[in-house]
């Protein structure tokens, strides 16, 4: 079994480590982090919780600390610094302060706090609440601190919830390159007063094949810039140059080689309104560009890409407080890279691939750190063709997501659905997975999900780990309702610790197979297998497993957090709900009718071709004695004998003969309705009627098959 990652969380400190087998999970950061509820303080901690719509849901650690006016809370800095960056929340409608102290003297500068930025609604996505509550704020402190310095932040004219700071040596500004452009010398007013953005689009016009420079300062700009092409936009760093605008680039099409680099873009977007570009980038860079070294914050998106960015490359970016998605791939990618970038507090998918128009190819989202996305996945990937997820580290998803979720979920036509190999390796989910308000019941931490059409790629998930994920690991589930097949899985290697209900939720007919996956701490039970509406889902053991096989006994209710798994009633029907599957059925007629509870919906046969056969997985070994069958009770339904045999077995593969070919009379005066007695001592998963000949019609027909554990 390859080994796995491990997850510390230590002294408020979440990082990742791994063995020199596999790489660790996740950016390489510039900064370290500290969680508030580690540190001492003389507010409130708060949380943990896990309910959609609350403060401590949505912070990192599902906690955080409560601050009323005059508290503070002091940590303990965990490296040299020289800059701070905060998340935190405030009431709504509120604002307020943050004063900081270093080693108990208060500096001059103080930390700005407003809700301005937070308590996003959509009420248009189904089943989502108001969210988005925290914000980030930072500083250039003005003096070097050491590890081990005490760095207090103290509420002044507002409660303020702090969930983490971020602890940084922020380099100084770095120099102009040598024959650059610079927008200052086209008139862009490094003080934010005046309007830069003629400047801009002119320093772009002179700088073809060149470099654009972007001093130390600040820069408002009023409108997106477009026509850009084959040229750099470079600045002294994230920290030191900085960009006031909500729609930085938006354009349809570029000849490509835009090199955008080590400056901030920082908007004005309070709410999100889909219909408006309110991005860094909407649209396309062209092929063979790239961004590095940003700092991106208050945007709808930072980046939605549509048609030619070929080959481009996204990588050592931060991406804080969009009130949508970090990045959208929104189809026709090809060979993107999207790489050791740090996303906090997305409103939707963090990082997404969407294959709409056209499919995204050979493109991937690799090695980075991705922490509370706030109303879906930390990674989405919508369709498209050999695609790659690799050693992501994702944690605190909230609300309608997963850690990473691989679906065929659509959205719009024409869409474009998985295909290829889909290679999911080396990542780790912690606290990852929600309850869907929509389906009333869990998402997992990695979500396979066949909404809108079967899944026909290769799906290889390698080398796991997923951490106090607040309900299941591995989900596969047709999210449209239809029960579409989740099917040519692989997952191997994988370490499972601490779930709140299961390992495997199957809820849809598929198969996978599952081979070195170990799990600790399971909340409820191993598996749960109910596929809906109907079929089976088969997961094949490979070798390795361990600490997950059981399964949950009860298809009519969900598993709840740390539930144990409930003793049988031995009263109830244990075949109601159950996969089902057939020799063959007749139009409509289909095994899930044998299942459903509806005595006037059934089973019938492929005709004239006996024997016919009905199969029923009961989910686990079963001590069953008695059996009722039914057909509809109307008396259009005229008397009739079918000749069935009764067979068992414990793994689907080896039968025996519980009960041998026996003919029983269903007469609409007795209800339709036949008992039969199974021998004592049987005990079986699963239950195979076969029908060789019925005097009513060429074919074999059930409308309920019940099995009872009582005689």
């Amino acid at each position: 079994m390859p080994t796995a990652v491990t997850v510390v969380l230590a002294a408020g400190l979440l990082t990742a480590t791994a063995p020199t087998a596999h790489a660790a999970a996740g950016a390489t950061l510039p900064f370290t982090s500290v969680e508030a509820e580690s540190a001492t303080t003389t507010g409130t901690r708060i949380g943990p919780d896990h309910t959609q719509g609350t403060l401590a849901s949505e912070a990192s650690g599902r906690q955080a600390v409560r601050l009323a006016s005059g508290q503070r809370v002091e940590f303990t800095a965990p490296r040299a610094a020289n800059a701070l960056n905060v998340a935190y929340s405030v009431p709504d409608g509120q604002s307020g302060s943050l004063n900081v102290y270093v080693n108990g003297t208060r500096l001059a500068k103080t930390i700005a706090v407003t809700s301005k930025y937070s308590y996003v609604d959509t009420g248009w996505i189904p089943g989502s609440k108001t969210h988005h509550f925290y914000d980030n704020a930072r500083l250039l402190l003005g003096q070097n601190i050491q590890a081990g310095d005490k760095v207090a932040l103290e509420a002044t004219n507002a409660q303020v919830t702090v969930d983490v700071a971020d602890f940084e040596q922020v380099a100084g500004a770095a120099s102009r390159p040598a024959g650059s452009v610079s927008v200052t010398s086209k008139g862009a007013d490094p003080s934010g007063q005046g309007d830069s953005t003629q400047a801009f689009r002119d320093a772009i016009a002179s700088a073809q094949g060149g470099v654009v420079w972007i001093p130390p300062g600040e820069y408002r700009l009023t409108s997106s810039l477009s026509g850009v092409q084959n040229v750099t936009l470079q600045g002294a760093g994230s920290w030191h140059s900085i960009v006031r605008t909500s729609r930085f680039i938006d354009q349809a099409s570029s000849s490509g080689g835009v090199h955008i680099k080590d400056f901030a873009v920082i908007g004005e977007v309070t709410e999100r309104v889909d219909s408006n570009p309110d991005n860094f980038v909407n649209g396309s860079l062209g092929p063979n560009s790239s961004v590095s070294g940003m700092w991106l914050q208050h945007l709808k998106v930072g980046l939605w890409l549509m048609g030619n960015n070929d080959n481009l490359v996204v990588e050592n970016n931060r991406f804080l407080d969009m009130t949508a998605d970090g990045l959208n791939l929104n189809g026709n990618a090809r060979g993107v890279r999207v790489r050791g970038n740090f996303l906090r507090n997305q409103g939707d998918d963090a990082l997404a691939m969407w294959s709409l128009n056209a499919p995204d190819t050979d493109s991937s989202f690799e090695n980075n750190t991705i922490t509370q996305p706030n109303l879906a996945n930390g990674i989405a990937i919508y369709g498209g063709t050999d695609i790659t997820v690799r050693n992501n580290l994702i944690s605190d998803t909230n609300a309608l997501g997963s850690g990473i979720a691989i679906s065929n979920q659509k959205f719009l036509d024409p869409f474009h659905p998985l295909s290829g190999t889909i290679t999911v390796d080396g990542n780790t989910l912690v606290r990852t997975g929600a309850m869907n308000p929509n389906w009333n019941h869990p998402m997992g931490a990695l979500r396979v999900d066949s909404y809108d059409s079967a899944i026909e790629a290769q799906v290889k998930i390698t080398n796991t780990t997923i951490t106090d994920s607040p309900y299941s690991a591995f989900e596969f589930v047709s999210g449209g309702g239809r029960g579409l097949a989740a099917k040519n899985v692989t997952v191997d290697g994988a370490t499972v610790r601490t779930t709140g209900t299961v390992v495997v939720q199957a809820e849809t007919p598929g198969a996978a197979t599952f081979r070195n996956v170990t799990a600790t701490g399971v909340g409820a039970a191993g598996i749960y297998n109910c596929p809906y509406p109907a079929g089976s889902f088969t997961l094949t053991d490979g070798g390795g497993n361990s600490g997950w096989s059981s399964t949950w006994s009860d298809c009519s209710t969900w598993p709840q957090p740390g539930q144990s798994n409930p003793d049988p009633d031995p009263a109830r029907n244990l075949a109601k709900g159950r996969p089902a599957t057939a020799t063959g059925s007749q139009d409509v007629y289909t095994p899930g009718k044998a299942v459903d509870g509806d005595v006037n919906s059934y089973w019938e046969s492929g005709n004239n071709a006996f024997p016919q056969s009905l199969t029923i997985d009961l989910g686990s070994s079963q001590p069953v004695r008695r059996l009722v069958l039914k057909l509809p009770p109307s008396s259009a339904w005229g008397a009739r004998t079918q000749t069935v045999t009764v067979l068992g077995s414990t793994d689907g593969s080896t039968w025996s003969t519980v009960v041998g070919a026996t003919g029983y009379r269903f007469d609409p005066a007795t209800g339709n309705t036949v008992t039969v007695a199974l021998p004592a001592g049987t005990s079986l998963r699963h239950l195979r009627l076969s029908v060789s000949a019925n005097t009513g019609w060429p074919a074999g027909q059930f409308s309920e098959v019940e099995a009872y554990q009582t005689s």
